[in-house]
């Protein structure tokens, strides 16, 4: 299982979420954590970050290092990339 860490960055985006989006965000990210290249995508402009998951209309990049996922943003799709 990997350990999931949040930036100073990805904080403030999930607390600026509504609690039901962040409850699932949050259940959704423990889930990934057991196996996370399984259900993330590769991102083809790295300057955000490395890789991406999905949950419904939201996005998480996040960096792998080692044992550790690293959530660097938190936001809506058509938002994020931006």
């Amino acid at each position: 299982m990997f350990k999931v860490l949040f930036t100073d960055r990805a904080k403030k985006d999930l607390f600026q979420l509504q609690s039901d989006t962040a409850k699932q965000i949050k259940q959704r990210l423990k889930y990934f954590s057991e196996n996370p290249l399984n259900y993330a995508k590769k991102l083809e402009e790295t300057t955000l970050g490395t890789f991406r998951f999905r949950v419904g209309d939201y996005r998480i990049i996040f960096d792998l290092v080692e044992d550790k996922i690293i959530i660097l943003r938190i936001g809506h799709r058509k938002d994020i990339y931006k």
